[in-house]
Order: C-alpha cells, then sequence, then structure tokens
C-alpha cells in the first residue's frame, strides 16, 4: 500500500467493513472468510492510526517553538485549551488520558473510526469507558432499520460530560445576555421546574404580598385577617438542536476540527438562546423580553420624527424601571442607534452636559453607560424605530433554566453517501421573566417593571 494517502486507505477500509456486513448478513457465511476480511480491517485501522500519529508529529514539528517558559505554547499538541481546564477544574474532573478524551476533535474522530471499522473489538477504549459510565439509554441513540447487528451501538456515542460542558460553558463565559440572566439547573430525573412565588402586582394596600395588610388600631379592636397569595413559576424544557456534516479530510485533522466544533456550536447556541431571551414567544422555546406581559411599553414623545430616539424617551424608560432594578440594569442597544445616542445630552442654562458617555471617557469605565447604566450592544435587538430596539432590563429577574448541559450524538449514516460523519447537538432549556404582570406603585398609577422597551416612533 505504499503511497496511498489516508483517505484512500479509508476508503479500503469502508469497502472491507461492507464486506463484513454482507457476510454477517449472508445466508452462506463463511467464517474463515469473515476472519479474513476482519484481519484486513484490523490492518487498515492500525496503519490508517500511524499515518495519523505520523501527521500530528509532522505537523508539530512544522510549527514554531517557544523556548521561554513565559511564553503559551499555543502550537502544543495536547488538551491546552483554557476553557476546558477551567471547566474540568470547576467540575472537579480528573482527567485520565486512559479513559477521557484530551480534546473534542480527538472524540469526533474516534467516533468516526468506530462507525467505518463495523468491529466493536477495535473500538477506542475510551468510548467504551465512556460508554460504560453511563446508562444505555443515555449513551446512544437508536439507529434507523436495516443497519445489521454488525454495528453494536445502534446510533453513537455521546459526548464525555467535560466536552459537553465546555461547549455550554463557554456560552455562559460570552454571552453578552446570558451572563445576566439567573440560571437555574434541572436535575436528570426532570423535564421541568416549579418555582413559588409571591403573586404581588400591586403595591396599594390590601395587596402587597398579594394580600398581607395590616392596620393601625385603637385599644381593644380586633385584627381583621390577611394572608399572601402566592402562584407558581414553572419552567417547561424546549430543545434546540443543530447538526453539523463533517468530511473525511477534515477528520483526519484533529486541531481543525477541535476549533470549528467549538467556536461554531458555541456561538450558535449563545446566537439561539440569547434571541429568545429577547423576543422568543414561549412556543416550543423560551419566553422573550418583548413578548412577555410584564414589560412596559413606553409611548414616543408628541411630534416625534420616526425613526428618532430623544432624550426624552430615555427619562421615560428610566422612570418606570422598578427601582431595585437599577443596580443590575442595562441598556440593550441595536448597534445603529449609536450615532444618536452621542446627541443625547441634558440641557443645562446655556450648555448642556452628555447623557450619554461612551467607555473610557468622562465614566472613567470601560464601558458605555446611560445614566450610568452600562449600555450593551446586541444584534438581537431591532431595528431602530421598532419596539425592541432599545430595552432597559434587569436580567437577574429573568429565569432560564437547563439540563444537563449539550447532549451529542453521531451517525455515519445520514450523509454516508458523501463520505461524511454527522455529529448532532441537542441542548433542553426554557426562559422566562420572574414577573407575571408589571408593578403597580404605592403613589401613582403607571406601572412599573424591571423589563422597559420604547414603543414604534
Amino acid at each position: 500500500m505504499t503511497g496511498l494517502n489516508i483517505k484512500e486507505l479509508k476508503a479500503e477500509l469502508g469497502a472491507v467493513s461492507q464486506a463484513m456486513l454482507a457476510q454477517a448478513q449472508s445466508r452462506d457465511f463463511d467464517p474463515a472468510k469473515h476472519a479474513e476480511l476482519k484481519a484486513q480491517a484490523t490492518k487498515l485501522d492500525a496503519q490508517i492510526r500511524a499515518f495519523e500519529d505520523a501527521e500530528a508529529l509532522n505537523a508539530a514539528q512544522a510549527q514554531p517553538h517557544h523556548s521561554s517558559p513565559q511564553v503559551p505554547q499555543i502550537w502544543a499538541v495536547g488538551p491546552v485549551d483554557p476553557y476546558l481546564s477551567k471547566v474540568r477544574s470547576d467540575m472537579g474532573f480528573d482527567y485520565n488520558p486512559a479513559q477521557n478524551f484530551g480534546s473534542f476533535g480527538e472524540l469526533l474522530q474516534s467516533v468516526a473510526r468506530h462507525y467505518m471499522d463495523r468491529d466493536p473489538s477495535n473500538t477506542d477504549p475510551r468510548l467504551k469507558a465512556l460508554r460504560a459510565s453511563r446508562d444505555m439509554d443515555d449513551l446512544m441513540t437508536r439507529a434507523p432499520s436495516g443497519m445489521g447487528e454488525v454495528d453494536p451501538t445502534g446510533g453513537g456515542f455521546l459526548v464525555q460530560s467535560d466536552f459537553a460542558s465546555y461547549v455550554w460553558t463557554r456560552a455562559y463565559d460570552t454571552g453578552k445576555v446570558l451572563s445576566r440572566v439567573e440560571k437555574l439547573p434541572i436535575s436528570t430525573a426532570s423535564n421541568s421546574i416549579k418555582l413559588p412565588g409571591v403573586d404581588e402586582t400591586s403595591r396599594a394596600t390590601g395587596s402587597r404580598y398579594g394580600g398581607v395588610q395590616s392596620f393601625w388600631m385603637a385599644e381593644g379592636d380586633p385584627i381583621t385577617g390577611s394572608k399572601p397569595k402566592f402562584r407558581q413559576i414553572e419552567l417547561d424544557l424546549k430543545k434546540l438542536g443543530s447538526a453539523m456534516f463533517v468530511t473525511d479530510e477534515l477528520l483526519a485533522d484533529t486541531s481543525l476540527l477541535t476549533k470549528i466544533a467549538n467556536t461554531a456550536f458555541t456561538e450558535e447556541l449563545i446566537f439561539m438562546v440569547e434571541d429568545a431571551i429577547i423576543e422568543g414567544d414561549g412556543v416550543g422555546k423560551p419566553l422573550g423580553i418583548l413578548k412577555a406581559p410584564a414589560t412596559v411599553v413606553v409611548a414616543k414623545q408628541s411630534g416625534q420624527a420616526a425613526g428618532s430616539l430623544v432624550k426624552e424617551n430615555i427619562d421615560a424608560m428610566y422612570s418606570v424601571l422598578w427601582s431595585r432594578s437599577r443596580e443590575n440594569a442595562v441598556w440593550l442597544i441595536n448597534q445603529l442607534l449609536w450615532p444618536q445616542l452621542l446627541q443625547l445630552s441634558q440641557v443645562v442654562g446655556t450648555g448642556g452636559a452628555p447623557v450619554f458617555l461612551p467607555a473610557g471617557t468622562m465614566s472613567g469605565k470601560p464601558y458605555a453607560t446611560l445614566y450610568g447604566i452600562p449600555v450593551v450592544e446586541v444584534e438581537y435587538c431591532s431595528a431602530p424605530g421598532t419596539p425592541g430596539d432599545i430595552i432597559l432590563a434587569d436580567l437577574t429577574q429573568y429565569a432560564l433554566a437547563d439540563k444537563s448541559g449539550i447532549q451529542a450524538a453521531s451517525s455515519m449514516h445520514v450523509r454516508f453517501l458523501y463520505d461524511e460523519m454527522t455529529f448532532r447537538f441537542t441542548y433542553r432549556v426554557d426562559g422566562k421573566p420572574f414577573w407575571s404582570k408589571p408593578l403597580t406603585p404605592f403613589k401613582g398609577s403607571q406601572n412599573l417593571s424591571a423589563f422597559v422597551i420604547l414603543a414604534q416612533r
């Protein structure tokens, strides 16, 4: 086989595995022929692994090496990713190279080899260790009919727990919205979570805590009874799914596969969940701020130009934000509002003072502020002039529940004709504001809320 490249070797291994399957399904099964094919497959698999090891060593030698211990070894081969290291440390995960994979790409390659080989005796021991650590139903997804008994798993291996947490932890660490919401983990035995909440929508006397009331009494007067009122806040998990088709060529490059898989799926998870937190309708997805009944919509100013943003809008939004939310609140904006924000000012005599302060200016802070509250640009905000282009929110008042992090499975059958392995990722999550309605204040009739948006202009 001198001169064969790794793709040709894998193609030959695939042909041998198909011949093994045909032998196993044949009424004229020949044990000797099957043993011959198995030996051939084992030899090819060993040659492929040797080829990959040689490629990895050759690639490492071609990269620059740093002699100083102070310089990060960014080209080093192995599990050096700081995010993965942090997650393993936080989880108390003890990395064992005999049982655990060093990188996400390394795991995907091992799964792909398992399917192309079709011989359980040649399955990577680390996959077997992963299988032994979980219940069969959690570990595998069932395969379509007709796959045959030679493929014992019938579906695919889940990503081991540290890799699954790795993807989602990066989503939490880097998401501008996710990092601020209240996260509620759900146990593996449950698909929903119910929280008791005080049913309070008004601070008027007789409504506080849903009905608690006290009275000024004369001597000997009886006390009129009252009691609080409660409600349930329920989150039922919704499923978010994504699939990745990986070519044979990409499977051969562990480092590139790891980078693409982690970056692509981290960013996609951030986008979909954060977008749902902002504008989800609650049907098959979380209930977002824009659709939540607790959100207060502030009317535009009389005579205000279409698509404009004026200081009076900001004043009105700030005034109806629940006062206790101001400490944790953020302004979420569409970045196209930036020119109008720079024009906002407070008139003082014949002069004025800016209301909006970009990062590093007079505020002395590394982020922009509007009335001292951080301004965060997110692409989920609506187009300028439409509801949701600017949002004032205390995201600690938004509940997000998830279960067991990312679940992943794989199959070589979905894209078999294209010589591609399919990796499927699913995430079960739900979210909604803790508030069911706006709050009527003790004095005044204007409703208050932890979530405030500006009406159409």
